[in-house]
């Protein structure tokens, strides 16, 4: 077996040094306990997960049994027996040693409660809580997601006709939980993987405020048609940029010998950079735009594998590969231009100690501690804004290789030298261009935009990207109520005989620019349609007062309308509306005229 010389513990290429109250800690939020119904080793019991956690070097684990907080409850209910014991004076020498090695890990190791909700239709949802929550509580919110009462404690996945995965976001959300779609790109993921239909719901589904973070199990896969390149932020209709972490989903306490994706406690765990392990630190991380704060945690033996399977593809757009670092330090060096390069496109892997051929052998890194070092210090001196990366050794063929891991930078455009700009192209690093540069201005004023802005209201004043000719699109300030749902055409431009249009997204309050007919799809496209058909017809409309009701049509089961609003002589449409968060106002509306569903 291939074994790597130094620990897991993450060299000072992430620069720690500058940000010594952040630390690298591994965490497992998603595990389950023998009081799920499909746990595969019901022999073990809670102390025997936690000694494993401590095994795999996990700092914050999460119970998230089927539909139950049983197992959590069981757990404390073993401890406050013995503790009850050891108040009484009648707890034996064995009781003591299992109270003792409780306490021992439990201050070791933070535990949240939470449970993997199904929701209608099969959607599996992580719901994880602060520790000091009640169990009532937990059961409380489990009922309100209409779990039956008499299933509580089973622990099964299989609890009939609950709730949708909409609502279920948002009755989390309220109860102060941190939402996690769980393994979206798998069976039962709300990405909805493998759906030759219901684009529109993967994307309120993956889109919603209300969830906080995915959970995937490709985050290591070097391609980019992955979770994480697809909710980079980057497509048009799935503009919300997601983070993406992993977890075990581990139904027993160590891997499955004979089914190598059947894992166990701390098998495939996320590392976040947290001042803290702790519930609050966790859930404010994954509220903010700090994508460079997560990454996959690699088992040290992991990585020759990882290795080998990324020589096969080669140098890509994601990955380059480079048998040796240049002797001389300048901001001309090849791999400080392959880390800008990356940082300005979609992120990805270096891999310094061999070529990209994977019949070459492996020339590898004589001092790797000393090279991790030196590439800490060059990243520092030569690329701005300040870019947070992370680096490590492995050992393959008896030779150590580094593995560098480069985000998508937040603060596009990053330079080397405090001049040269570059990106990925295909699978060369070439100097960007002016258009590269504007894309990558309008990126960060967009991210920046969402991470300053306050919550949406009705009226909500949106954060915008920059328009063609670099100012940011003019959204009215009026006190116009729009729904919390649907999309509303803000401005048209005629550019060289293309029409493109200013599309305001209700879903998460996001407004983008230079979006035309043949760009589009989904909901955008059936905005843009309507308005260049011209179907809207004033005479048509059934009013209520101000609010409107212009149209309706059916999407599976729900019910989508054209809403139309007064304003001042004008009317605003909203195109495919649902009644997901409308107001009163448009209810009536709705429930007035001859569109309301019977």
């Amino acid at each position: 077996m291939v074994r790597s010389k130094r620990s897991r513990k993450r060299s000072s290429q992430s620069q720690e040094h500058q940000r010594e109250d952040l630390v690298w800690r591994k965490v497992d939020l998603h595990l389950h306990t023998p009081a799920s119904a499909d746990y595969q080793q019901p022999e073990f019991d809670f102390l025997d997960i936690l000694q494993r956690a401590e095994e795999r070097e996990l700092e914050v684990i999460a119970f998230t049994d089927h539909n139950s907080v049983a197992g959590y409850a069981r757990m404390w209910r073993k401890i406050e027996d013995l503790e009850l014991l050891e108040h009484l004076g009648r707890i034996n020498e064995d009781e003591a040693a299992e109270l003792a090695e409780y306490r021992r890990l439990l201050n070791k190791i933070l535990v949240l409660p939470g449970f993997e909700f199904t929701a209608t239709f099969g959607f599996h949802i992580l719901g994880l809580f602060p520790p000091e929550t009640s169990i009532r509580k937990l059961e409380h919110i489990l009922l309100a997601l209409n779990v039956p009462e008499d299933k509580l404690d089973i622990g099964s996945s299989e609890v009939g006709a609950t709730t949708d995965v909409l609502r279920c976001y948002e009755v989390l959300s309220e109860a102060g939980a941190l939402v996690i779609g769980a393994h979206v790109n798998s069976t039962h993921g709300i990405a909805m993987q493998g759906f030759p239909f219901g684009k529109q719901t993967k994307m309120d589904y993956t889109q919603d405020d209300n969830l906080h973070a995915l959970e995937a199990t490709d985050l290591e896969n070097p391609g980019r048609r992955t979770t994480l390149r697809f909710f980079s932020g980057s497509k048009a209709e799935y503009p919300r940029r997601m983070h993406v972490i992993q977890g075990s989903d581990a139904h027993r306490l160590t891997k499955d010998p004979d089914r190598e994706t059947n894992l166990g406690v701390g098998d495939r765990p996320t590392e976040m950079l947290l001042a803290e392990p702790s519930f609050d630190a966790i859930k404010e991380l994954l509220q903010s735009k700090r994508f460079d704060h997560t990454r996959p945690a690699r088992p040290a033996t992991a990585g020759a594998e990882f290795i080998r399977e990324a020589r096969k593809l080669g140098n890509t757009a994601n990955q380059a590969f480079h048998e040796r670092l240049a002797t001389r330090r300048t901001r001309s060096n090849a791999v400080l231009k392959d880390i800008a390069a990356l940082a300005n496109s979609e992120g990805g892997t270096l891999f310094i100690g061999l070529k990209a051929d994977e019949t070459a052998d492996v020339s590898g890194v004589s001092k790797p501690e000393n090279t991790l070092e030196r590439l800490a210090e060059d990243v520092q001196s030569y690329i701005s804004p300040e870019l947070s990366i992370s680096a490590d050794s492995f050992d393959i063929d008896a030779k150590s290789v580094i593995v560098m891991s480069i985000p998508e930078g937040s603060e596009k455009p990053y330079t080397l030298g405090g001049a040269e700009i570059y990106v990925r192209r295909g699978e060369q690093t070439v100097t960007a261009t002016r258009e590269d540069i504007v894309d990558m201005v309008r990126s960060s004023l967009m991210d920046s935009d969402d991470s300053s802005s306050g919550s949406r209201t009705d009226d909500s004043k949106s954060r915008q990207p920059a328009s063609s000719n670099g100012r940011k699109p003019e959204v009215p300030k009026d006190n116009v109520p729009r729904p919390r749902s649907g999309v509303e055409i803000l401005d048209t431009e005629e550019r060289d005989g293309e029409t493109y249009y200013t599309v305001y997204d209700l879903r998460n309050d996001k407004v983008v620019p230079n979006v035309t007919r043949s760009s589009s799809s989904g909901l955008w496209k059936y905005a843009i349609t309507q308005r260049e058909e011209d179907t809207f017809d004033p005479e048509k409309v059934e009013w209520k007062g101000k609010y409107g009701v212009a149209g309706r049509r059916k999407q599976g089961n729900v019910y989508r309308y054209d809403l139309v609003y007064k304003d001042n002589g004008s009317s605003r449409i909203f195109y495919g509306v649902t009644k997901r968060g409308l107001s009163n106002a448009w209810k009536d509306a709705i429930s007035n005229s001859s569109l309301g569903e019977s």
